[in-house]
């Protein structure tokens, strides 16, 4: 089996999983970062999680990183997170490459609208072009990013669609919480995350303020998390949803994921994120989701066949969306219970053997693996 060892800013709850399910798998799995958690993220309820059977390494100074990409086993697959912009992690990639040897860029869709996403385009084209030698591939995270890594010059036998892949669930029973609620109302409308601009929490309120009577009066929607917009939004949700909102405040990951497992539906409206993980919680625990089509997520949403994707912005579509989804009233036991099982696809188990799927390629496999959501649909 392969050795592993992934390179990342922070130990991140999002590749976590995936690393030690390669573990169980038996591989011999290291984890490199540069701290446990950043600031940012403790403020957002994330905490380092644990790391059973794998070997966790800290490179605190620019020398770490280099020397420990040297002290590297010469038959190591080096999983890195990002291509620029990525702190002591691009360190260690170009020590690897001044050795000689390749590396793996795992990387989120890129938002590159406007003149700046012109400008992205082509830094990234750039950057690309300079690694080209030392690449042994992308694993490129989020719906369309493959082919725009593709575009930018990486050869598309080097391109890979991949996800963050989560912990499942405690037990097999992911929607347990809620079985026996079928039938009762309010239903339950759903935000997880920061309360920012990018978010846009705005237009979510704005579009069950557009409902149709009959079903704006069987709606509730419970807002889990903290920002600086948290007033804006009050005062906007007041004047246009009134009592039917309930704000939750911010949460431990944990905790979040409980609160999850108890909507029937999770909205995501951002206008853009890299892949946007709630998504993911929410499937596993058989919540149907609705997201922005900028949104990396929205790839395994079209997957699940539930919920749905809204073109960015567009609050008439995501009015749509959710009134079917309103109209359809609380997800029932049977629908939850089978959408926690599809989504397994999205766990640890299932991406470990995804990447070893596409790890084979480069020992001679022929056959190119499908990704584990597009498997299961």
């Amino acid at each position: 089996m392969p050795v592993v060892w992934f390179w990342s800013r922070i130990i991140s709850p999002h590749m976590v999983a995936l690393a030690a399910a390669l573990g169980r798998r038996g591989c011999t799995v290291t984890y490199v970062a540069e701290q446990s958690m950043s600031r940012e993220r403790s403020r957002t309820g994330w905490a380092a999680p644990a790391l059973p059977g794998i070997t966790l390494l800290i490179m605190a100074s620019a020398e770490a990183a280099a020397g420990l990409a040297s002290s590297a086993p010469a038959n190591a697959v080096h999983i890195t997170q990002g291509v620029r912009s990525n702190g002591l992690v691009g360190i260690a990639q170009r020590q690897l490459g001044s050795e000689g040897r390749s590396y793996w860029v795992a990387m989120e869709t890129v938002d590159d609208s406007g003149l700046l996403g012109l400008c992205k385009r082509l830094i990234y084209r750039g950057v690309f072009w300079r690694c080209r030698g030392r690449l042994a591939g992308v694993l490129a995270i989020g719906r369309g990013t493959d082919r725009w890594v593709r575009a930018r010059g990486v050869p598309a036998s080097m391109t890979f669609p991949f996800a963050y892949f989560l912990a499942e669930p405690a037990t097999d029973s992911a929607a347990s919480a809620q079985v026996g609620r079928r039938g009762t109302t309010p239903v339950k409308v759903m935000f997880v995350g920061r309360l920012i601009t990018l978010k846009r929490v705005d237009i979510l309120i704005e579009a069950l303020a557009g409902l149709p009577t009959s079903l704006a009066t069987n709606m509730q929607l419970r807002i889990v998390g903290g920002g600086p917009l948290e007033d804006s939004l009050r005062e906007l949700a007041g004047r246009r949803l009134g009592d039917r909102v309930e704000w939750i405040g911010q949460l431990t990951m944990e905790d979040a994921r409980r609160e999850m497992s108890t909507a029937d539906c999770l909205v995501l409206p951002s206008r853009h994120d890299g892949w946007g993980a709630v998504v993911s919680e929410a499937l596993m625990a058989g919540t149907p989701a609705v997201c922005s089509d900028v949104c990396g997520a929205s790839e395994v949403i079209l997957a699940s066949g539930v919920g749905g994707v809204f073109h960015n912005g567009d609050v008439g579509a995501l009015g749509r969306l959710l009134a079917q989804q309103i109209a359809a009233g609380p997800v029932s036991d049977d629908a939850r219970l089978r959408l926690a099982q599809w989504a397994r696809c999205l766990g640890g188990e299932a991406g470990a053997g995804y990447l070893l799927e596409i790890l084979a390629l480069t020992r001679g496999a022929v056959v190119r693996p499908v990704p584990p959501w597009e498997a299961a649909s």
